[in-house]
């Protein structure tokens, strides 16, 4: 089974949401590189900051499968005005854990920049 969520200006919760802050989005970025280096159970597979995209593996065992989070950081240039969207994408397993693997960069990603 496989699946995918994304954050959504739509989601009730704002760790599912799409984050828009006022800052300049070369902080976001290290902040969102940060965490993704921090977060257990996951694997940052690529870095592009000229695109402002991290790509990460979230491992979750038989049930869970694995999934493919892409982070996208994006803004103008000397702007303070940043978007963060995240997407989960799984493989495998029987149970989705897209949402939760979404809530999970999200609910501590906007501790730390709001």
């Amino acid at each position: 089974m496989g699946g995918s969520f994304e954050t959504s200006d739509d989601a009730t919760s704002p760790s599912l949401q799409t984050l828009r802050v006022a800052a300049l989005k070369g902080g976001v970025w290290e902040e969102a590189r940060n965490l993704a280096d921090d977060l257990p159970g996951w694997n940052v597979l690529a870095v592009d900051e000229e695109r402002g995209s991290i790509t990460c593996r979230r491992d979750r065992g038989f049930l869970g499968g694995s999934a493919t989070v892409v982070i996208t950081v994006s803004g103008p240039d000397g702007m303070p005005s940043t978007t963060v969207h995240v997407k989960s994408t799984s493989e495998g397993g029987l149970l989705s854990r897209d949402k939760a693997n979404v809530a999970e960069f999200m609910g501590p990603f906007h501790r730390r920049v709001c």
